[in-house]
């Protein structure tokens, strides 16, 4: 198992450059996800959100644990659009954090979490004021809200296995830093 950490975590001395992250589409047929498997609410907020033209794909520990046949005890949403398209979109939407916006859409007691695909910082200007990013004075990160593409949201992930992405248009998985690898470590060490 500690392997397994240190190979999910990359902390075996080895790093994997961004540039050698090589996305890898594993279609329907070739894996175990089922949207039986998904919660209502989620398909509901996955397909709003693919039928008003935005990117949608289920990320995280939900796509994990249906690959792995568990029952996922949540769902989270990535997407191309953002939280304020994402309110437009639900009128059960409340948007919270001030770090990094997020979408909760709320069905009861039931809350999807949506996510804008994250990007990377650029350089701006020391003089212009930027409105996605903050600091403080001590160099702490008060605002994080660059915005980018699924490619670079999969580059931010931590864990290898959050590079999984459920494509709700084809039900395909999206694999862009060798997660389904890791997870078969897992099943089979």
């Amino acid at each position: 198992m500690t392997s397994f950490c240190r190979k999910v975590l990359n902390r075996d001395g080895k790093t994997r450059a961004i540039e050698d992250l090589k996305l890898e589409v594993i279609p329907r047929k070739a894996h175990g996800i089922s949207r039986k498997g998904i919660s209502e609410n989620a398909l509901k907020v996955l397909y709003r959100l693919h039928k008003a033209g935005y990117e949608a794909y289920l990320v995280g520990g939900g796509v994990r644990d249906l690959l792995l046949d568990r029952e996922p005890k949540d769902f989270d949403i990535a997407t191309n659009a953002t939280p304020d398209e994402v309110r437009k979109l639900f009128r059960n939407c409340r948007l919270i954090g001030r770090r990094f916006r997020l979408a909760h859409i709320l069905f009861g007691r039931d809350v999807i979490e949506v996510a804008t695909f994250r990007g990377h910082h650029g350089k701006s200007e020391p003089d212009k004021k930027d409105k996605q990013t903050a600091r403080s004075e001590d160099g702490m990160l008060l605002r994080d809200n660059v915005y980018g593409t699924i490619d670079e949201d999969a580059q931010r992930r931590d864990f290898t296995i959050n590079g999984l992405y459920y494509n709700i248009a084809d039900f395909s998985i999206r694999d862009y830093a060798g997660g389904l690898d890791d997870l078969t470590i897992v099943l089979f060490a």
